[in-house]
């Protein structure tokens, strides 16, 4: 039998021993997270304010998807029977926590893009609605409800019971989701000394935590309402670097807030340790809502402009660099040159006969031997180089420290993959090459005499006998479906007007 034969659920072995590991070990952690959780638990053993494993489970479900779904409820029957001893009201409350992950799983995939719900500003408060408040609800009704009708709680306390396991789930949610979602996916500093930087705000953080929940003030002073002077290093972080960082902040404070409370420390620990839980619950999640939205605008605008950048220095038809940024680039080489004294060559390329392919084949082909010439040119360049089309049928490569004869090897290997080509209609050009600074001192000096250079090339061309066009099947079927759109447009503005 091999290790790779399908079982009837038509998964391999293999997926299912994975798929069963990771149940596993979701479980294990469940089950530690919870217990921890449930000593907390003041108005009933069973219900806490601080309940981390609905984030575990959530975001293990987002991560690795709806197949490890019995490790949430191992871990949740296991902590429950561990602390009630009913078997049938902890089957109960491990239903209901399963469902609830499986729900918010489901509507956070279905509505606010899965993994990439802190990405996006209205995805963040898709996710606070859906997972944080709408879901929850599913694990504290069935979870109460089963306690209720077990015995082990009274019908009396139904809604206070009920509370606490809701915004106890739901900070778990909030916080806690956001975390290990984040670092699960791969990230990378995009500024030099963002390490540091980060590094020096989650310190600050830190100590003004500490300052507000850890005690560090005098007796009298330990309730005073400062829990806003955090606020800011939540907004600094969140501004600077993004969703990741801001979910780790918003755990570091969650974490020393529950602890500080707990011990009757800070502006929350002013009534039961329950209701002083809740408080700060409610408090948490809203931070974390700000925190994460305003990341996820941050993020947006800079999406934005870096494609707003793109577009204003790229060719639409081609994906190379446009006129605006040829020019850029030379002026930087001819500056880069000056320091280190070595050359750099210019290469102009006209391509021959675009005007005869427009006419013989359709626009469809000629704007097709433009990007097949600007394929060749980005093959045959260094990374280093910037191959750009600067109008037309006109091209520009610019090839970095590099002196006239490798600049003519390079345009000889470009001719060269061109005529190799099996694609009709064959493509040719005309090259024209420029050397700084032994051609000119100056941008413009520069692509005179690159341009004088293509020119005489195209000069000293024989022309080629004029054979019969060839019938080609492939470009004459592009050509009719060109066609054959053009008359569905015009049929479709007929039909508008008409209507």
């Amino acid at each position: 039998m091999s290790n790779g034969r399908k079982i009837p659920s038509g998964k391999t072995r293999p997926q299912i021993l994975t798929t069963a590991v990771a149940a596993a070990l979701l479980a294990a952690v469940y089950f530690a997270a919870a217990r921890w959780g449930l000593h907390l638990a003041f108005v009933n053993p069973s219900a806490t304010p601080v309940w981390p494993p609905t984030g575990i489970a959530l975001a293990a479900l987002l991560v690795l998807g709806y197949r490890v779904w019995p490790g949430v409820l191992l871990g949740a029957f296991l902590a429950n029977l561990l602390t009630s001893g009913s078997v049938a009201g902890s089957i109960g409350i491990a239903v209901g926590n399963a469902l609830e992950g499986v729900v918010g799983a489901y509507l956070v995939n279905r509505f606010a893009h899965g993994r990439r719900a802190f990405e996006r500003a209205q995805d963040v408060l898709k996710f606070a609605v859906l997972a944080g408040l709408a879901s929850t609800t599913v694990s504290a009704t069935i979870g109460v409800t089963s306690l209720s009708l077990t015995g082990f709680a009274p019908w009396a306390k139904y809604v206070p019971i009920w509370v606490t396991w809701w915004l106890g789930d739901a900070g778990g949610a909030l916080v806690v989701t956001p975390l290990l979602v984040l670092w699960s996916a791969r990230s990378r500093w995009e500024r030099k000394g963002a390490r540091l930087e980060a590094a020096a705000v989650l310190l600050s953080l830190f100590v003004v935590a500490e300052v507000v929940f850890g005690g560090f003030l005098p007796a009298q002073s330990k309730h005073l309402p400062l829990e806003f002077l955090c606020i800011p290093f939540l907004i600094w972080v969140a501004f600077r670097f993004g969703a990741r960082a801001a979910a780790t902040a918003i755990f570091l404070l969650s974490g020393i807030s529950i602890h500080g409370t707990l011990h009757g420390v800070g502006p929350f620990a002013t009534g039961s340790a329950n209701v002083s839980l809740l408080i700060l619950q409610a408090f948490m999640g809203v931070n974390t809502v700000m925190a994460l939205l305003l990341a996820a605008v941050v993020a947006e605008r800079r999406r934005t402009e870096e494609t707003l950048k793109r577009l204003a220095i790229s060719d639409s038809v081609t994906g190379l660099a446009n006129h605006r940024r040829f020019i850029e680039v030379m002026e930087q080489e001819m500056k880069r040159s000056q320091r280190t004294g070595r050359p750099f060559v210019l290469l102009l390329f006209d391509l021959d006969g675009l005007k005869q392919i427009n006419d013989r084949y359709g626009h469809v082909v000629g704007t097709r031997a433009l990007v097949r010439l600007a394929a060749v040119l980005r093959a045959r360049c260094r990374d280093i180089d910037t191959p750009a089309r600067i109008g037309g049928d006109e091209f520009a490569v610019v090839l970095l420290e590099t002196e006239k004869t490798a600049g003519r090897q390079i345009a000889d290997r470009i001719t060269k993959r061109l005529a190799a080509s099996r694609e009709d209609p064959l493509l040719s050009v005309s090259i024209g090459m420029a050397v700084y600074p032994e051609d000119g001192q100056t941008v413009e000096a520069l692509v005179q005499a690159a341009d004088a250079g293509l020119y005489d090339m195209k000069h000293r061309r024989k022309p080629l006998p004029q054979a019969a066009p060839q019938p080609s099947p492939a470009l004459d079927q592009m050509a009719q479906w060109a066609q054959y759109l053009v008359e569905i447009k015009d049929m479709e503005r007929r039909l508008r007007r008409t209507s």
